[in-house]
């Protein structure tokens, strides 16, 4: 299993992704679940996914080769798409394709795969959106009364987003408020692991502006966890019946 989440601000988007990946308790290892298709100054997409590893990775796979394909259309390839709308039909269209086809070959021992997606991203003369696309392809839009998303095992996460997050925040305080809801999820959940990959995109760059691995161990994520545990162990205390 894996978290991932992203925020719509007013000043850019902030993604975090984590890396694990489990197979059964004797089988944990480490994937990038985090995507970046960039033409700087013209367009930036981010991807987080979350699911099965063979769905998510076929379909990336697909969209880099749409991409690359030298009669790559508007309709097919997002780095050609007219809208972040379109951007999101395309991935959706080929993550549903991509699951049907893994679900067909495992029906003959009766199981089945998913993948969940999170795209970030903004076009030239365009705005910033945010799209959560479901494992069938159709997907729903961040807004100003929901300003994040969420994939993967995401309860243990939101409560800090939902208190917390709002389109004013800043880039700094949403990359806090991400950061922490992921320590949240990684104390209560062993599926979510390090390392951890964040990214930021300020409103009109088009391009990634902060890029960073956070790996087990890092000296301030150590110390921004252990303040905040501390924290609320204060407050904790302090509330009275």
């Amino acid at each position: 299993m894996t978290y991932c989440v992203g925020l719509l601000l007013n000043d850019g988007m902030v993604m975090l992704s984590d890396t694990r990946t489990n197979a059964g308790l004797d089988n944990i290892a480490t994937y990038r679940k985090m995507f970046h298709f960039e033409v700087p100054g013209e367009r930036i997409i981010c991807i987080t996914t979350a699911g099965s590893l063979s769905v998510s990775q076929t379909a990336i796979a697909e969209l880099r080769e749409a991409i690359e394909h030298p009669e790559a259309t508007p309709d097919t390839s997002i780095l050609l798409a007219p809208t972040m709308l379109k951007v999101a039909e395309i991935i959706g269209n080929t993550l549903g394709r991509v699951r049907a086809a893994v679900d067909d070959k495992l029906a003959t021992m009766r199981q089945g795969a998913s993948a969940s997606m999170i795209v970030a991203g903004q076009r030239k003369d365009g705005v910033m959106r945010l799209f959560l696309i479901y494992p069938e392809g159709n997907f729903i839009e961040a807004t100003e009364d929901t300003p994040f998303l969420q994939i993967g095992e995401h309860k243990y996460g939101k409560p800090i987003l939902d208190r917390v997050v709002r389109p004013e925040t800043s880039l700094a305080d949403g990359q806090k408020a991400v950061l922490l809801s992921m320590d949240s999820t990684l104390r209560s959940n062993l599926s979510v692991g390090m390392p951890l990959d964040l990214a930021v995109i300020a409103k009109d760059a088009l391009r990634i502006t902060l890029q960073r691995r956070i790996e087990a161990g890092d000296a301030d994520f150590r110390k921004m966890s252990e303040g905040w545990s501390k924290a609320l162990r204060d407050s904790f205390l302090k509330v009275k019946l």
